[in-house]
């Protein structure tokens, strides 16, 4: 992990966070939610010893990048405009792009916006899901699961915030990292997004109480909204 090394780059306004390490044909790593540029630490060390270079920014919102206040500053032109002015700041012209969940929606329109900045896509999680013309993303999502899916439950602006709040934040970030629940994610607002504190979370494998504080400590610094800002954005 010492070996990665970090700045801050100035990109379509913004400051943006980005994580590198290697030379060679350079990958570029868009993460999920709630997640960082952290999430990809371990193929950004396996593919720089193969010869690429590595590369993963915390995206808007996240982590020690800009995080705009306005749900209005997260669609996907301005995500694709971050990544479109970080890969000019870093003067490279076309890269391998990977990406998860939200770093996956990023990437599809990444592609369909500027097919010409990419050599290859690697996407998980998300598959690609044309728009219905006829009504909008959130409408599409309460009708096909209703209004306790948790996209759904992020709409109101503040409201999942005081939900996480009366959490503490390494459960909450232990909560979604490791739900393997193979159905839609439905959390009644008499449950909650931390379910009960009493109930003790076992860690998988992959997954060290080192890595969960590391996201804590930076969503302690930043907050939530920034990421659920994205969700919010999605009608738009």
């Amino acid at each position: 992990m010492d070996q990665i090394k970090h700045e801050t780059l100035f990109a379509n306004g913004i400051n943006m966070h980005v994580a590198e390490i290697g030379q060679g044909p350079p990958v570029l790593f868009l993460h999920g939610f709630p997640e960082l540029w952290y999430s990809w630490r371990h193929q950004m060390l396996s593919l720089s010893s193969l010869g690429y270079r590595s590369i993963a920014p915390d995206l808007r919102g996240y982590g020690d990048t800009d995080a705009p206040p306005s749900a209005a500053s997260y669609t996907a032109l301005h995500i694709v405009g971050d990544l479109v002015a970080l890969l000019d700041a870093l003067a490279l012209d076309r890269v391998f792009l990977v990406g998860h969940d939200w770093g996956a929606v990023v990437a599809w329109y990444f592609c369909l916006l500027r097919p010409d900045r990419i050599r290859a896509l690697v996407n998980m999680s998300v598959v690609f899901s044309p728009r219905n013309p006829k009504r909008k993303p959130i409408q599409s999502l309460r009708a096909a699961f209703g209004d306790d899916y948790y996209i759904c439950r992020f709409q109101e602006p503040g409201e999942a915030e005081v939900e996480f709040e009366r959490v503490d934040t390494a459960r909450t970030i232990k909560k979604f990292l490791i739900s393997r629940k193979p159905g839609p994610l439905c959390v009644p607002k008499s449950v909650g997004f931390g379910g009960s504190p009493h109930n003790p979370i076992t860690l998988p494998s992959w997954l060290s109480e080192e890595d969960v504080n590391y996201y804590a400590t930076k969503f302690n610094q930043t907050g939530f909204t920034g990421g659920l800002n994205y969700y919010r954005a999605m009608d738009l």
